[in-house]
C-alpha cells in the first residue's frame, strides 16, 4: 500500500504506508508458499492459575505455564481482545492519533491507559519493552511466512527473545478465519465466550451477512470499487489476499477487479493509478480505506476524483483494510455495504 514514498520504504514499509487497501502489498512477496503453515484451530483454556497452550496460525505452539496477564498486542488485536473482555496494557502499531486521540484501530480502548513501545511503523522501543516483562507478544501476519504485523525488521530478533509470539494470519483468506482464530485467542485467554454480549455480537456478525448476500443477489448490477488515496496516486485493489474483500465477494458482491498484470507493482494485493487515471474503473460504490495514514474521502482535492459518478452521488463509504477482529466491530462493516448496495443508484 505504497503511497508517494513508497519507492524509499522497504517491502513491508510499502505496506504499512497507508496506499492500497489490501494490505500485503509487498508482503505478498515475502516468503515461500509452500513454507505455509498455520494452526488448526486448537486451542487450550486454562484456569487463570492453570497453563496455557495456544497454537497460532504460523504452526508455532505457545507453552506457558500459566494464562499470561502481561501480554503486549498490536494495537488491532489488543482492539479485538478488549470487545471480549481480555485487558491489554501493551501495544504497538497505531494506537494515537496526532492530536492525541484513539485511533480507528485502536476500538473501544482507552488509550490513555495504555503502554505504547511503538505508535508508527518502524518504531518499537525494544529497552521499555524489555522492561514491561512481557509475557506473549502477539499480533497479525500478511504474508506466507508469518511475519510479525508492525515488529521492526531491524529489532524483531531482540524482541523474539524477551517472550514467546502468537500470530494470526490475515493473509489469504476470508474473514470468518481470523475472527474465528481470535475467538479461540480470546476464549484461551479466560474471556467468557458465553456472555450474552458476545454470544449476541455474533449473532448479529451472522444476520449482517445474511444481509448483505441478499443484497448483493438483489442488485448484481451495482459495481464496488475498493480504493485508497495517497498524495500522488489512487490505488484500486483486487479482491485476492484481502480477508475482507474475499468475504463480501463469496457473499456476492460484484467488485471491480485489476488484472493481474497491473497488480504486479502491489504483490498482487492493488494497481497504482495517477490521479488523472482515477476514473479508469467504472464504479457505482467506492470503498475508501478509513486508515489514518490515508488521505480520506473528505480531503480529496483532486478533481478528477470529485468528477467520479459515484463520488458525485454521494456513493463512497469507508473501508477497513485492517479490520478489528471482533464480530463487534466486523458487523458495521458488514451492514454499511449492505446498506450502500441496497440503497445504491446505478451512476457507473
Amino acid at each position: 500500500m505504497p503511497n508517494a514514498r513508497a519507492t524509499h520504504l522497504t517491502r513491508r514499509g510499502i505496506l504499512a504506508a497507508g496506499g492500497a487497501l489490501g494490505l500485503g502489498a509487498v508482503l505478498a512477496a515475502c516468503g515461500d508458499d509452500d513454507a505455509k503453515s498455520e494452526g488448526t484451530g486448537e486451542a487450550t483454556t486454562a484456569a487463570k492459575s492453570g497453563p496455557w497452550t495456544f497454537k497460532d496460525d504460523r504452526g508455532t505452539t505457545v507453552k506457558l505455564g500459566k494464562v499470561p496477564t502481561k501480554i503486549v498486542a498490536f494495537v488491532g488485536v489488543a482492539a479485538a481482545l478488549h470487545d471480549y473482555g481480555i485487558d491489554i496494557k501493551g501495544v504497538f502499531g497505531p494506537t494515537k492519533t496526532q492530536d492525541g486521540k484513539a485511533d480507528v484501530q485502536a476500538g473501544d480502548m482507552d488509550v490513555s491507559k495504555l503502554t505504547v513501545f511503538g505508535n508508527v511503523w518502524d518504531q518499537f522501543n525494544v529497552e521499555q519493552y524489555a522492561a514491561f516483562a512481557p509475557e506473549v507478544l502477539i499480533s497479525t501476519t500478511f504474508d506466507s511466512a508469518g511475519t510479525l504485523w508492525y515488529v521492526p525488521e531491524a529489532s524483531k530478533d531482540k524482541i523474539a527473545k524477551l517472550a514467546p509470539s502468537v500470530a494470526v494470519s490475515v493473509y489469504d483468506r476470508q474473514l470468518t478465519k481470523p475472527l474465528e482464530r481470535m475467538w479461540e485467542l480470546a476464549e484461551s485467554l479466560g474471556a467468557d465466550m458465553k456472555a450474552d454480549k458476545v454470544v449476541q455480537s455474533k449473532k448479529d456478525f451472522e444476520a449482517a451477512a445474511e444481509r448483505l448476500r441478499k443484497a448483493a443477489k438483489a442488485r448484481p448490477e451495482i459495481k464496488v470499487m475498493a480504493g485508497s488515496a495517497s498524495q500522488d496516486l489512487f490505488y484500486v485493489s483486487g479482491t485476492n489476499l484481502s480477508i475482507d474483500l474475499e468475504y463480501f465477494k463469496a457473499l456476492g458482491v460484484n467488485f471491480v477487479e485489476p488484472p493481474e498484470s497491473a497488480k504486479k507493482q502491489g504483490g498482487g494485493w492493488f494497481e497504482s493509478l495517477s490521479w488523472e487515471n482515477v476514473d479508469k474503473y467504472p464504479a457505482d460504490i467506492i470503498m475508501m480505506d478509513d486508515r489514518s495514514s490515508t488521505i480520506q474521502p473528505a480531503d480529496i482535492t483532486e478533481a478528477t476524483w470529485k468528477k467520479l459518478p459515484a463520488v458525485k452521488a454521494g456513493q463512497v463509504i469507508a473501508r477497513s483494510p485492517e479490520p478489528i477482529l471482533s464480530y463487534d466491530k466486523c458487523t458495521p462493516l458488514l451492514t454499511s455495504l449492505a446498506e450502500a448496495i441496497e440503497k445504491a443508484k446505478k451512476v457507473a
